[in-house]
């Protein structure tokens, strides 16, 4: 599928991703996944339902779901590069994705967030209504080399 906005396309097309941007971007710019191998980053997307924004043929942005399209889904990896921040990417890929018809009438979306707070609020993410009933494993220095 495909959206068009000015000169900014939003495409689920897994082919389109550029996959080596984007574990550049996610293994030393992102606070979430340093270090973290490419064939991670391509088995994640490979499994997930994959957003990339681009200009002309230039990825510039990208997210991805990890999703059941029936009940759940889980936002991660969303990514603008910094050239292009500030144009309102990031609301309107989130405009997208919650549109896109195969995530209507989801139970529960779930993501994490250090610093995005107020953009997630615009689209009605809250904090864990019920924080004590939910439960992680959870390696933060998974992707580190060993020495």
């Amino acid at each position: 599928m495909e959206w068009q906005k000015g000169k900014y396309t939003i495409s689920t097309d897994f082919a389109r991703l550029d996959l080596a941007l984007m574990h550049h971007h996610l293994s030393h710019e992102a606070y979430w996944s340093p270090g973290i191998p490419l064939e991670v980053v391509a088995r994640a997307f490979q499994n997930s339902l994959a957003f990339g924004i681009y200009q002309s043929e230039e990825q510039v942005g990208w997210a991805r779901l990890v999703t059941d399209r029936a009940t759940f889904a889980y936002l991660a990896d969303v990514y603008i590069l910094e050239a292009h921040r500030g144009a309102g990417l990031g609301k309107w890929l989130m405009e997208v994705i919650l549109a896109h018809p195969e995530l209507q009438g989801l139970r529960r979306w779930m993501l994490a967030t250090r610093d995005a707070h107020s953009l997630y609020a615009r689209f009605g993410f809250r904090p864990l209504a019920v924080p004590e009933r939910f439960m992680e494993r959870h390696f933060p220095d998974v992707y580190k080399k060993s020495v």
